[in-house]
């Protein structure tokens, strides 16, 4: 939806800067892969900046070390490299990477409450989980149809024995995992221009097409690109400036009309929020596409032309900055071309890449194709918080390889305190059906 940042409140820029940790980075290409939701952060520079805008709240520690998989105090260590079986040549996925089976689920930390909120968002999940096509090669969608049938009578007291009895630990690769964290914002706004309110959010143009490669070649399977015709060409999108400029006005497509263009520019980012209405109500908005362009983050271009002072290297100075320079700002802020669509939001949300609701300390975005879409994720984080069963249901272009995760934590300031300070490395295992490592390793050896 993957790919947001919202709180409960009137949140005003200046207020949440040193929480707009969480907010990550948007990256697709016009002629590249593009990321099935919104896209946020790449692992950090070791203790100080992620790869685009935004310098993490900790110092980011050392991988947690490999040794034979045992639990211990309830952690989780590596499973011994000469045990991960490569089950593919592939190793942009899951099969290529390698598994191994991990250690028994009873003998997990698995807490009652934690399990009990990751049952509801797997039988939320579950009917798209049975029809889709696992990209990561790790199952197929009937795979999982005992344990979805299960899930939906299953009392969920009772949640850490649903988890035991359907499901065996993988451990993808190395095991190693990053995680950081996203949350939902909330702007100020109006459904209608106003003098407050001049900074139109968009709807996506009905020109913006999604072009899957994979279709006119083996070799671009899974690689997508977005533009637009221009008679018998398709031709790249209206980068952010010329949108800016005009390039969409008169065509109908305002959804609402933010107070504020940093507060939008950032929300953005995280790929969908809230808009807070002058009459108290709230517009929730998802995602709902990209232009194509390239992704640049305005902070590490800031840096490098040294426009940030000594102790101003963070959100707080980032946002002051361009506050105190509006002119100059507004060219760095073009200098970003993503740029991002919306649709209104009427049910429950955010909505994650499988099109079913997020769910704060819950939900996990993940890369797909290491992943399956739908799939409980244990992980054991140094930054504990992280700890516990998560459902893998959103994506993000920027979460991306094996082991690399992407934590929700809700909406409000403690949910936006939360995901910008997460930044934490540690050890992941993916739960599959039972019986799955054994039907893997078999069709390895029949190859």
């Amino acid at each position: 939806m993957k790919h947001r940042a919202f709180a409960e409140q009137n949140i005003k820029i200046m207020k949440i800067g040193g929480l707009l940790g969480a907010m990550a980075l948007v990256s697709a290409c016009s002629l590249s892969i593009i990321p099935e939701g919104t896209a946020r952060s790449a692992p950090p520079e070791e203790g100080v900046w992620t790869a685009g805008d935004v310098p993490t709240s900790q110092p980011v520690r050392s991988p947690a070390r490999q040794s034979p998989v045992r639990q211990t105090a309830g952690t989780v260590e590596a499973i011994a490299s000469d045990r991960i079986t490569p089950i593919s040549d592939d190793t942009t996925r899951a099969t290529g990477a390698g598994i191994a089976l991990g250690p028994d689920i009873t003998s997990l930390n698995l807490q009652s409450g934690k399990a009990s909120a990751a049952l509801k968002s797997f039988r939320t999940s579950c009917s798209s989980l049975v029809r889709r096509t696992d990209n990561s090669g790790l199952s197929q969608g009937e795979d999982w149809r005992q344990s979805c049938d299960a899930a939906r009578s299953w009392q969920d007291g009772d949640a850490r024995r649903f988890f035991e009895s359907y499901f065996e630990a993988v451990q993808v690769g190395d095991g190693r995992a990053f995680a950081t964290g996203y949350f939902e914002p909330q702007i100020q706004g109006s459904r209608v221009r106003s003098n407050g309110s001049q900074v139109p959010i968009y709807k996506r143009p009905s020109n913006l097409l999604d072009v899957d490669l994979g279709q006119f070649s083996e070799d671009l399977k899974d690689k997508r690109i977005r533009g637009k015709v221009d008679g018998t060409r398709l031709v790249p999108f209206e980068e952010r400036a010329q949108i800016d400029d005009g390039a969409l006005q008169g065509k109908g497509l305002e959804l609402a009309w933010a107070a504020d263009y940093i507060e939008f520019f950032f929300l953005q980012i995280q790929g969908s929020g809230r808009v807070a209405m002058p009459d108290g109500s709230v517009m929730r908005i998802g995602y709902d596409g990209q232009n194509g362009r390239d992704y640049t983050g305005i902070g590490r271009v800031m840096r490098e032309r040294g426009l940030l002072a000594d102790g101003k290297t963070n959100m707080q100075g980032i946002v002051e900055w361009l506050r105190a320079n509006p002119e100059e700002g507004r060219k760095i802020m073009r200098e970003n071309k993503s740029y991002i669509f919306f649709r209104e939001l009427t049910g429950p949300g955010p909505l994650g890449a499988m099109g079913h609701p997020v769910v704060g300390r819950t939900s996990v975005a993940t890369d797909p194709k290491f992943v399956p879409l739908g799939a409980p994720v244990f992980l054991d984080m140094e930054h504990n918080i992280a700890d516990g069963l998560w459902i893998a249901q959103d994506t993000g272009g920027a979460i991306k390889g094996s082991n690399r995760f992407d934590t929700f934590w809700g909406a409000g300031e403690e949910a936006a305190q939360i995901a910008g300070g997460m930044s934490s490395r540690g050890q992941a295992l993916v739960f599959l059906p039972k019986g799955s490592v054994a039907r893997l390793l078999q069709r390895q050896q029949g190859n």
